[in-house]
Formats: structure tokens, sequence, C-alpha cells
């Protein structure tokens, strides 16, 4: 079998996520994509590219059962197989916009189960199975700049992306004691226009205080296209100090 590089990729069917599935399809590579809906347009390029694709369809929410899935399969590859496996933990969502006071309990544990707990148990089922392989192995965490800096009305995705920096830290230390530990790194991808920043200038101004921010980012011409930041983030991710900072703007 021809030596290959194993990826993946949470959140792949639109935004960034979509963008990184993209480039990702080079020879050489094997991307699993992990969303809960199929993204089509990737079937096509993936030919063209000699790129193999796998996509499981499966809500975040449910990252136990995820887990699992992922530890067996990893385990059924054999640790021979591949020259590098990395696991991009991407997906996220936001809760409802407004204080916590006013949130829906519901909407918090989805925004805190994609956003943390299936990166946390992901990583957990990646790192167990991959433990003593030979190929380089690469956790990289999706984080923002709300990870670092505190925001009313989006408690719930702070707090995902602010623990989702420190479980890394915390794994990069666990790692750096093992011989050839994975590299882990959490990293702020900057500005992005997605979705995402569509619903945070259009929230009501009631609500959301720091609306007017957000939509002066947009009509100024200061967000980055997911294209462009798929390119930044992905050519971190091959930097040979990856890893060297757990947690990085890819803006530094």
């Amino acid at each position: 079998m021809t030596i290959q590089h194993l990826f993946i990729l949470t959140g792949a069917s639109r935004g960034m996520g979509l963008a990184m599935a993209r480039q990702l399809l080079t020879p050489g590579h094997t991307l699993l994509c992990i969303s809960r809906t199929e993204q089509p347009t990737l079937i096509q390029p993936a030919r063209e590219a000699g790129a193999k694709l796998l996509h499981w369809c499966h809500d975040l929410a449910d990252s136990s059962a995820l887990g699992l899935r992922l530890e067996g399969w990893l385990r059924e590859q054999g640790s021979t197989s591949w020259r590098s496996a990395t696991l991009i933990n991407n997906a996220g969502v936001l809760a409802r916009i407004a204080p916590l006071s006013q949130a829906d309990a519901a909407d918090l544990l989805q925004a805190l189960r994609v956003g943390l707990e299936a990166p946390m148990l992901l990583t957990s089922a990646f790192l167990r199975a991959t433990e003593g392989w030979p190929a380089q192995r690469r956790v990289l965490n999706i984080s923002s700049g709300l990870g670092r800096r505190p925001m009313a009305s989006q408690a719930a995705y702070c707090a995902a992306k602010a623990g989702m920096d420190h479980f890394s830290r915390c794994v990069a230390l666990e790692e750096a004691l093992k011989p050839g530990g994975a590299k882990v790194c959490s990293l702020a991808p900057g500005v992005i226009d997605t979705e995402m920043q569509l619903q945070l200038r259009s929230a009501n101004p009631a609500d959301f205080p720091d609306r007017d921010s957000f939509a002066r980012l947009e009509s100024s011409g200061q967000l980055t296209t997911p294209d462009e930041a798929a390119r930044r983030v992905l050519a971190w991710l091959a930097r040979p100090d990856f890893g060297a900072q757990p947690v990085a703007d890819v803006r530094d």
C-alpha cells in the first residue's frame, strides 16, 4: 500500500471547514470528513485529485458514540499505513445570541457538546487509537479570539473555546512526556466571512451589544474569506514547529 497522509476533519460541510476539505484533497491524502450532512461537491474534486474521501454523517452533539466509532476505525487501519495522521477539530456552533440569563438549556448543551465535549472525546479516541504509531501525529483544534476575550451574550461560545485552549495545553504537556507523542495546537484562525459572522452582525442589538462592531468588520472589508483562512490554517499545520505553541493565533 502507498504510504499516505490521513486527515480527520469535523465540520467539513460548510465555511472554513469545507474550504479546508477542498484544499486537503491532494494525491496521497485520505480525508475523513465528519459533519451532520454530506457535502457532495467534494466527490468529484477527490476523484480528480486521486485522493481518498470518506464521509460520516454524524451530529457532533452525540460525541460519545462518535468517539467509539473513530477509535474502532483507526485501530482497523493499522499503524504502518500512514506517514502522518492528523485530527482537525473544526466544528462549532453558536448558541442563541442573548445574555446567559435568557439562555435555553438545550441550546446551551448543544453548543458545549459540539464546541468542547466533542473535541475532547475525539482527541482522546484519536490519541488512544494511534498511540505507538510510527506516523507523525497532530491534533489541530480550531479555536477563536473569543476564547481569549470575553464578550457579552456569547458565554457558551467563549466558554467552549476557552476550554478548548486549556485542554489543548494540558494534552500538549501529557504528549510531551511520551516517546513520539502527538503535537497539539489550539489555533485561532482570524475573523472569517462565514454564516457565524452573519449571525453575529444580524443579531438584535438589544441582545448583543457588540453587534455593530461585527457589522463594521464586514463593511470595512476586514473579514478573511474561508478559502484564505483555510490556506493560513493549513500552512500553520504544516509548519515544522507545529505544536511548539499549544495555543496560538494564525495572525501571530
